[in-house]
């Protein structure tokens, strides 16, 4: 039974039966007067005899908000593109009355703003240089803003253009391209590497076989002085060099692995008309030799 004056006085808002209202720090709330504005409450308890027709028509934040706005577009190049803003606004204290009164939705007046001005801009620009004018294109859409909202009691903090994305396929078609670069890029070292390593290899073999040559040149020069000590014909020298030589070489021709089978006449008369055909051919030449005189 005495559940029922307890439940209608819950039912009532304490600050209002009190005939007070209360403001949040970061907060403006306007008053009324039997519905005509009346003063801007600034924060904290404020008398409100509602009795006499006085009451807080609402309440308006004037902490900074953010807005994020997806807007698609097409760049000038013909591609289908999503530019995200973010949007960094708040109310003035001393232009709560245009806030509040002129303005029915901040939101969707900033979005619509953005729209024009995005979609004005980009289709300007390649997709290239919608990436790299991004800071541009927010510095267009915060000057546009500031202007169109100061009328309104608003201020716009600041705006940035944190994404933009292209259609998939374009997506995808502009990781091919970069891909491919590199691939090209990695090609054309790898082929620069084989070729310094084939030079490199070149230059050594080259070395060997000079160092090689050396080494031979200065095993006969030691051969022939070693013979002329016991052998004082030296045409008997010129054959025994000549018969080493011919061995030396019999034995390379058998110990390469990429060496063909060669039939040649062997035995002590080969050896001789080997040496006597080179024999020969240095005679010739030095008698054709101009101011050599033949001994």
């Amino acid at each position: 039974m005495g559940a029922g004056p307890s439940s209608s006085i819950q039912s009532v808002d304490l600050p209002q039966l009190l005939c007070c209202a209360c403001v949040e720090q970061s907060t403006v709330a306007m008053e009324e007067t039997c519905g005509r504005y009346d003063t801007v409450l600034d924060p904290g308890c404020h008398f409100m005899p509602w009795c006499v027709g006085r009451r807080v028509a609402g309440y308006l934040s004037l902490r900074v908000q953010q807005l994020d706005v997806r807007c698609e577009t097409k760049s000038k190049d013909n591609v289908f593109v999503t530019v995200v803003a973010s949007v960094q606004y708040r109310a003035l204290a001393d232009r709560a009355y245009d806030a509040f009164y002129r303005l029915s939705n901040a939101r969707e007046q900033i979005q619509s703003y953005v729209f024009d001005v995005i979609r004005a801009s980009v289709p300007n620009m390649n997709l290239d240089q919608v990436f790299e004018q991004k800071n541009e294109v927010a510095r267009a859409v915060e000057e546009e803003l500031a202007k169109a909202m100061a009328m309104y009691g608003y201020e716009i903090v600041q705006t940035l253009i944190v994404d933009i994305e292209p259609d998939e396929v374009v997506k995808r078609a502009m990781n091919d391209i970069n891909a491919a670069a590199r691939l090209r890029v990695a090609a054309a070292e790898r082929a620069e590497a084989e070729k310094i390593q084939q030079v490199k290899r070149a230059e050594g073999e080259a070395e060997s076989k000079y160092l090689a040559g050396v080494g031979v040149a200065r095993q006969r020069q030691a051969i022939v002085e070693g013979l002329r000590r016991f052998v004082p014909d030296e045409k008997s020298v010129m054959d025994m060099v000549l018969a080493t030589q011919y061995f030396d070489t019999i034995r390379d021709i058998g110990a390469t692995s990429r060496a063909a089978t060669v039939f040649i006449p062997h035995g002590p008369a080969a050896v001789h008309d080997v040496a006597a055909q080179v024999r020969d051919g240095v005679l010739q030449a030095t008698t054709h030799t101009p101011g050599t005189v033949a001994r």
